[in-house]
């Protein structure tokens, strides 16, 4: 059974940085052939998707966090990472990663597209 479970989530003031962390458990020798994505959502608004990376580590990214965030994969250590730099209180929210079984990213990172997801991880922005 394959899991994900983000961690790295913090307050922060405003142009302060995190990176996030999500490590794969129980699918180590496929997660290599899936695209990865991030995903951010805030209370009463929908799923965001924020970035992706396929197995040829192509990324995408939202406009939003373009130039800011950037998501890398660590195939030998199965860790997906975020680095978040300049944040904003727009970019309150709470975290999430997910997997899809794919190895390639849809053009758009739709939270339908993916097939598993992990618990969440919190990162507020203050000031």
């Amino acid at each position: 059974q394959t899991q994900l479970v983000e961690s790295g989530g913090d307050s922060v003031q405003t142009g302060g940085s995190l990176r996030l962390s999500c490590r794969i458990e129980g699918y180590h020798s496929h997660w290599r052939n899936l695209c990865m994505g991030w995903f951010r959502q805030s209370p009463g608004k929908e799923r965001e998707g924020v970035a992706s990376i396929d197995i040829d580590s192509k990324t995408t990214y939202s406009d939003s966090v373009k130039g800011r965030f950037t998501i890398s994969r660590d195939n030998d250590k199965t860790v997906l990472y975020l680095q978040m730099d300049g944040l904003k209180p727009d970019d309150t929210a709470t975290y999430y990663c997910a997997a899809r079984w794919d190895a390639y990213c849809p053009q758009e990172t739709t939270a339908e597209r993916f097939d598993a997801w992990g618990q969440g991880t919190q990162v507020t922005v203050t000031g």
